[in-house]
């Protein structure tokens, strides 16, 4: 029998007034349901392939019930995630014929394996049959469910920083995974505070990536300049709430919330450079993006480079910009369209 406070460390329990769970050694949960809605929405409302029939997306997320959670237990995370998802998606022939349909996954769950989710697509009611059905059934769905494998991916590192690991010291840890100090790296003297601090949380490091992105507007640098700095034609590109001061260290808001940041360059017509991010991204972390404006005679040509950006979310974040940003551009202004 041990003595008296030589015992296994996580079941000594010390007197505190606070009632601290100590070391988080007993059972407790953070509700990700809410985390999960916002960032299976972000994940899916860009998703779009193109073949010779034509292209298809998904246009909303039209179902979306579950729930998710974490439990931290004896310094184990149990991941529970179970939703039931439907979208719809609109088709569109390259003769510019629109077909409309649903996709419909009942059983997105921690019980199955990603490859074992179920993807069903259809066609609305009436709708005749189309070769975009097929488009979207393969293509479409190789994307979801790739959707699919990041949430669950982000689920498991994103969603859980903060949430502390006990360790054999009893120093806090981070869940992303890290590799262990060897056991010799370990041996101090009591009162070393330089060794001390070794293990002292600073905070979690993502891995990042760079993007670029290059597309041509049927207008001056000094017209599409414009776009990007004024309220007004914001919200007509994106069809949703901004608000944006656009001067050196102003903040904007875009998407309802859903993207965020800073002006942090800004030269008329020729470039811009902010602090941008998602809502769902790590809290505090913002990649900087760089647009540069080329006069074509007629036409611009525009030069995006991102750095910084989540690793998980290069794909996301390459296809909002390219889908929320040039080609609502194109849409609202007509920007795209050559007139002869």
């Amino acid at each position: 029998m041990a003595k008296w406070g030589e015992g296994d460390p996580r079941w000594i329990v010390e007197q505190r007034a606070d009632a601290t769970n100590v070391n988080n050694w007993h059972w407790t949960e953070r509700d990700a349901s809410n985390w999960s809605t916002e960032r299976l929405k972000t994940l899916l409302l860009p998703v779009r392939v193109e073949g010779e029939e034509g292209a298809c997306e998904v246009t909303e997320v039209s179902k979306l019930d579950g729930e998710a959670s974490i439990n931290n237990r004896k310094g184990k995370l149990i991941f529970f995630y179970e939703w039931a998802i439907k979208l719809a998606w609109t088709g569109t022939s390259k003769t510019g014929v629109k077909y409309k349909g649903y996709v419909e996954i009942p059983n997105l769950s921690d019980e199955n394996d990603i490859d074992e989710v179920e993807i069903h697509v259809s066609l609305a009611k009436d709708e005749p049959d189309t070769n975009l059905k097929t488009l979207m059934n393969q293509e479409g769905a190789k994307k979801i469910r790739d959707a699919m494998k990041t949430y669950i991916s982000t689920l498991k590192t994103e969603f859980t920083q903060g949430m502390i690991l006990p360790t054999m010291n009893g120093e806090h840890m981070e869940t992303t995974p890290q590799v262990a100090p060897k056991a010799e790296d370990r041996k101090t003297t009591a009162g070393s505070s330089t060794a001390t601090s070794q293990f002292k949380s600073v905070g979690v490091k993502i891995p990042t990536c760079k993007i670029s992105l290059k597309d041509t507007f049927l207008t001056s640098p000094e017209e599409l300049y414009r776009v990007f700095v004024t309220q007004e034609m914001v919200q007509a590109f994106t069809h949703a709430q901004a608000t944006l001061e656009a001067d050196k260290g102003g903040k904007f808001q875009l998407l309802d919330g859903s993207v965020t940041g800073e002006f942090v360059d800004l030269v008329p017509e020729k470039q811009l450079v902010m602090k941008w991010r998602f809502k769902s991204w790590p809290a505090g972390h913002f990649a900087t993006i760089t647009l540069n404006f080329a006069d074509k005679g007629g036409e611009t040509e525009v030069y995006l480079e991102g750095k910084g950006i989540p690793a998980s979310e290069e794909e996301r974040t390459k296809q909002g910009w390219q889908r929320y940003y040039f080609e609502g551009i194109k849409q609202t202004f007509g920007y795209g369209a050559r007139l002869f």
